[in-house]
């Protein structure tokens, strides 16, 4: 008998790569693709004007990284990174932890193709950083978990943040656009200074409603279920089991995706003829390690169940 194994992986590597629009995507793509239409002629003629950031907020779970991924490789003409290459737009790359003004300079760095081969002080490492940022003609710089430039900051640390920030946005010889994202935590560094904060266009990825969404959860199941060929159950049940996958993803979109692909691939590997709340159980049982009892997709009082917690156990606190 063949093993439906690596048919099944297949199909749902395929799944995974399909991308559920959203609002605020939408309004992130039309926001940057206007920074960046502008920034393009500005270099065109030659006129140096103040650069603006685009901030993406969100939970873990939401998927922020997967829609900063994805205007990334999808926007139509943007040059990306590559080995051996001088000119990109957008250098991208992930806040290191702890953050330092040094340590995150010393990143840009080597996401530029310049690592440090010597100690510097962090001016001398963030002149480098404005220089190297001109001399590839860079016009975006993506810093994800940008939150963490934040935390442990003394206001004196966290204004030279903002300071720094703000000089890559205002330089007269090459500025350059910022889009961060991070966790919430990321509106206490807009915030904190004014001034930063005019020039920044700010979205956030809002927790899904167990009421006001159930529709929109539904035509998602629904449009994944459909890829794969396995119709979702009677619609008798189909509301409570949007409800219970709400909960279970614990009000994130990117989490709810997540869990309707993993439902999707238990369903596959049963051999169902259908998508069922059973295979949405199993799969958060295998996710969690929890007992029936603690699975959203089966208690009867699934809203007081914390669904982040792993291995969850009755009268555990």
């Amino acid at each position: 008998m063949t093993d439906p194994g690596p048919e099944i992986a297949q199909r749902m590597l395929a799944l995974r790569a399909h991308f559920a629009h959203h609002p605020v995507y939408e309004q992130l793509e039309g926001q940057f693709e206007r920074l960046l239409s502008n920034r393009r002629v500005e270099v065109d003629k030659g006129e140096v004007r103040e650069a603006r950031a685009i901030a993406l907020i969100g939970a873990s779970g939401s998927g922020k990284s997967t829609a900063i991924d994805r205007l990334l490789t999808k926007t139509s003409g943007l040059i990306l990174p590559q080995e051996g290459q001088d000119h990109c737009d957008v250098v991208s790359l992930m806040v290191p932890s702890p953050a330092t003004l040094k340590s995150v300079g010393r990143s840009i760095l080597e996401a530029l193709g310049r690592p440090l081969r010597r100690e510097r002080t962090t001016d001398a490492i963030w002149e480098l950083v404005r220089g190297f940022l001109k001399e590839r003609k860079v016009l975006f710089l993506h810093l994800d978990e940008a939150q963490d430039i934040a935390r442990h900051q003394t206001p004196k640390e966290m204004q030279s943040v903002i300071n720094t920030l703000k000089s890559l946005m205002q330089s007269r010889s090459w500025p350059v656009g910022l889009i961060l994202s991070g966790m919430p935590g990321l509106k206490d560094l807009l915030n904190y200074d004014p001034q930063l904060a005019r020039r920044v266009f700010p979205l956030e990825l809002p927790r899904l409603s167990p009421l006001g969404d159930i529709g929109e959860v539904r035509a998602v199941v629904g449009f994944y279920s459909a890829e794969v060929g396995i119709p979702w159950e009677p619609e008798a049940t189909a509301a409570d089991v949007a409800a219970r996958l709400i909960h279970a993803a614990d009000r994130e979109f990117g989490l709810l995706i997540e869990m309707t692909i993993d439902g999707l691939e238990e369903a596959l590997h049963s051999g169902a003829s259908s998508l069922s709340v059973e295979h949405f159980a199993a799969a958060f049982s295998r996710r969690s390690g929890c007992i029936a009892g603690l699975n959203p997709f089966i208690a009867d009082e699934y809203e007081r169940i914390d669904v982040r917690k792993l291995l969850g156990r009755e009268g555990e606190e």
